[in-house]
């Protein structure tokens, strides 16, 4: 497959499964604007570890939920996830979401089928003089105080810039994602048909909380896979439970006891996406107590425990095959022991 352009820049047409090098950091600054974008997309410090490195691509970066604003699904150009390749925080004040990284085509490399790491040369990319530092990404991970709280730090990460870089709107009934997804591998056919069959009840259950009386709802209009939460006061259960701990997740019918109206314990939201994790074992990753919130850029940090599990991720079932792998958050009352 060859390499084709896009004004100045490669654009690879990568697929899941390809190995490609990281290009060097002086390559990817010379794509980078005096903000350290590409394209409204940050290239960030914690990205820089990556330089030089082989890996497989996971994920093409085809689109996106809106966890900013929660309007909907847009759409990314000319990138993709790349295996484990996940962000560590340590530019960003220590944040622990670990978001999957973009990484656009123009800041990698594809390796030739039969070449080693050795033998692979990195062609220098045209342009101009770099416009972009080292200093300038460090910079970038600011943002300026908000003057209702001028000693409180903020943050600009690809979460929190991420409708810039992806600004067009993806309406739901647009079938070509659809087909786009299966096509890329982002997806399975099957597993598509149920997304695209899911995602048309729940937008019906919406239709009905909003013009039909309660006694002609479905399930009162509550949206697949029908969490019910109906406490008024959550209940909290510390476990201690620490990296690399084995835990089985409860069923959804014990963690929907430990729910208010708005399906949260303690302000943490149990998602449709983590229904299918019910009932299955996996590691603690992490225990969660910072992330950046992507609207403000502030800082949360938690009051009570959040857990993160292996390999345990947002699989897009319910989000339209999002493809970012967000890890879910979890509380402890959710998890048990394997003992």
């Amino acid at each position: 497959m060859q390499t084709s352009q896009t004004t100045d820049r490669p654009v690879l047409g990568l697929r899941i499964g390809e190995l490609v090098e990281v290009r060097s950091p002086e390559e990817i600054l010379a794509t980078l604007d005096e903000n350290g974008e590409l394209d409204g997309l940050p290239f960030m410090p914690e990205m820089l570890a990556w330089c030089g490195r082989r890996v497989r691509v996971h994920k093409l970066a085809l689109k996106l939920c809106d966890t900013i604003d929660w309007t909907g699904m847009y759409r990314m150009r000319d990138a993709v996830h790349l295996e484990e390749s996940r962000c560590d925080g340590q530019a960003h004040g220590g944040c622990q979401a670990g978001c999957s990284l973009y990484w656009k085509e123009a800041w990698l490399k594809r390796v030739p089928a039969g070449e080693t790491a050795l033998d692979l040369a990195l062609d220098p990319l045209p342009g101009p003089a770099p416009r972009c530092t080292l200093a300038t990404l460090t910079a970038a991970t600011r943002r300026a105080p908000d003057p209702a709280a001028p000693g409180e730090e903020r943050f600009a990460c690809q979460a929190t810039e991420l409708l810039r870089a992806a600004p067009e709107r993806i309406p739901s009934w647009d079938s070509r994602q659809y087909v786009e997804d299966v096509r890329s591998g982002n997806a399975g056919a099957l597993a598509t048909v149920r997304t695209v069959l899911v995602g048309l009840f729940n937008e019906y259950q919406d239709l009905t909380r909003r013009f039909l009386p309660p006694w002609l709802r479905i399930r009162d209009g509550r949206r697949y896979p029908f969490i019910e939460g109906a406490l008024q006061k959550t209940p909290v259960e510390t476990l201690g439970l620490q990296p690399g701990e084995l835990v089985r997740v409860k069923s959804k019918e014990e963690i929907v006891r430990t729910l208010d109206t708005d399906n949260a314990n303690r302000g943490m939201s149990f998602d449709g996406e983590m229904v299918r994790y019910c009932g299955r074992e996996a590691r603690v990753l992490r225990r969660v107590e910072q992330i950046i919130d992507e609207k403000s850029g502030r800082m949360l940090r938690f009051k009570n425990p959040c857990i993160v599990l292996e390999d345990v991720t947002c699989t897009g079932a319910y989000h339209r095959q999002c493809p970012r792998g967000i890890y879910p958050y979890w509380r402890e009352i959710w998890l048990e022991r394997v003992e």
